[in-house]
């Protein structure tokens, strides 16, 4: 007899059985991974710790970059002997290259035990207990979404912030994007529900959330309101202890000025707008089908920043795409050079296998990108060292993150993010209380870099604020050196259209 999801993950005989989620890519696939990890907590499993080998190993994986096929078969393949060597070890593989490949990765490695898609992250236990109970693999993997990811059980990373899917899927056809094919066309969640779990997070010591979709103004388009979008942060502005609401990414071709309203006028809505360019070019962007051009792109920064003078932009660019020019990708530097991005997650073009610019004419030799793309890169790090260097000497409150720079360990120096998401590292004075993850800290920027800002401040200038996020850092600490858990109560959330409308 097949036993019970909880039975799967322990027996009386037996310890839990331990698991880690290895994740690659966005942050939709660090949402879904928080998704996983509870799902198997809600399984009897607990998370392996630190250098202990686990019983099961997930991989959420990403299709969007050219070597991602490449990382996933080489981590498995390090996984075959010591899988071999490990009694009842399962590996699982899931996300978009398993939804992409699906019964090829079995082929190729058949020593894994799971492969799901992005469509069924619910059916993880399930498929793992099968798997056991029969002795073989199971593949399972559906063309189209069944509940939210959002509606699941959670193990978040952190008890202080959180992700919020608001849709998922995509109705756009970027000629360089494998995304629609394997999220599907959007799904948008009932705003009531969205709500619901930012509530519950907020309930669970949260003060920050991240709205999550892959064209988040675009949220409303499946029930007919195109200012769906504006309505949800005004109303997330309205949730008591709900201290910074973030959102990305949101697509140009529908940014729209209540949009940028409901930004200036929500207190808790943070001054950073991450607007993916992809290139300065407007044939390349037509190639593309990016549906705007250049001219629009920089309306839209002025029209925030006219509205938000502190705003910070930052960017996605792609080097290299099919019959990119000379000239075109000097249009490129030059927005890049007018937009002033604090940051910029820069791509040299790879061939998607399934996309339409796979088998588009004039591919840009590997040399040529790599050139082009150390350029764009040079340019970029100078606006942003020189935005940067305009912060030394502001105050600024920062949320403590659990996350430590790499050079912690010599500088002593704890880590935390602003309203607009710069990265500052600072130090306690001597004689100082020490805050927590979740905390506030208020500090002079001393020194600037590139890529973080450090502030040394003396006793006189940092000022510490506890929140009820630390709070909750500090219970979560005591109760397993875990992050606690966040599940919307109720049944899980199916697809049909929203009946509950946002305030105005």
């Amino acid at each position: 007899m097949t036993s019970t999801l909880s039975d799967s993950a322990q027996t009386p005989e037996t310890s839990p059985r331990t698991y880690e989620v290895r994740t690659f890519g966005c942050q939709m696939n660090v949402h879904d991974s928080e998704r996983m990890s509870g799902l198997l907590e809600a399984s009897g499993y607990v998370r392996a710790e630190e250098g202990t080998q686990p019983d099961l190993v997930v991989f959420n994986t990403c299709a969007v970059r050219e070597n991602a096929s490449n990382r996933l078969y080489g981590n498995l393949g390090q996984l075959a002997p010591v899988k071999r060597a490990h009694k009842g070890m399962q590996i699982a593989v899931g996300g978009c290259l398993a939804q992409k490949d699906q019964d090829a990765i079995i082929e190729k490695a058949p020593w894994v035990d799971v492969v799901f898609g992005t469509h069924n992250i619910g059916a993880l236990p399930t498929l793992l207990e099968r798997a056991r109970h029969n002795h073989e693999a199971q593949a399972e993997l559906l063309e189209s979404l069944e509940v939210f990811p959002s509606t699941l059980p959670t193990k978040r990373d952190h008890v202080y912030s959180g992700w919020v899917s608001i849709s998922v899927g995509c109705n756009n056809t970027c000629t360089f994007c494998i995304v629609p094919s394997l999220r599907g066309k959007e799904k948008d969640r009932r705003p009531g529900d969205i709500l619901a779990e930012v509530q519950a997070l907020v309930d669970d010591g949260a003060i920050e959330v991240t709205l999550l979709g892959q064209n988040v103004n675009s949220y409303g388009v499946e029930f007919g309101d195109r200012q769906a979008f504006s309505k949800l942060l005004r109303a997330c502005g309205e949730i008591e202890g709900l201290e910074r609401v973030r959102f990305t990414s949101p697509h140009p071709a529908m940014f729209t000025d209540d949009v940028i309203d409901a930004m200036a006028e929500t207190p808790n809505v943070m001054p950073v707008l991450h607007m993916p360019l992809q290139s300065g070019s407007d044939k390349v962007l037509k190639d593309m089908r990016r549906s705007y051009r250049s001219k629009k792109f920089l309306n839209i920064l002025d029209k925030v920043r006219e509205r938000i003078p502190n705003a910070v932009i930052t960017t996605d660019i792609i080097v290299g795409f099919p019959g990119e020019t000379e000239e075109d990708f000097q249009d490129t530097l030059k927005v890049v050079e007018q937009a002033r991005f604090s940051s910029a997650f820069t791509f040299q073009y790879s061939i998607r296998p399934g996309t339409p610019a796979a088998t588009m004419e004039n591919q840009i030799p590997k040399e040529v990108v790599q050139e082009r793309y150390e350029r764009l890169i040079a340019l970029q790090d100078r606006i942003a060292g020189e935005e940067n260097r305009k912060q030394l000497g502001k105050t600024v409150e920062l949320m403590v993150v659990a996350e430590a720079g790499r050079k912690a360990d010599q500088t002593h120096r704890l880590s935390g993010r602003g309203p607009d998401q710069r990265l500052v590292h600072f130090s306690v004075p001597e004689g100082c209380e020490t805050p927590r993850p979740g905390d506030m800290v208020t500090v002079p920027i001393t020194e600037a870099g590139s890529f973080h800002l450090i502030s040394d401040p003396t006793a006189e200038q940092y000022h510490l604020r506890r929140t009820r996020a630390g709070d909750a850092w500090d219970r979560s600490q005591a109760d397993s050196c875990g992050t606690g858990t966040t599940q919307v109560p109720g049944a899980p959330v199916g697809l049909g259209m929203p009946t509950i409308g946002l305030r105005p």
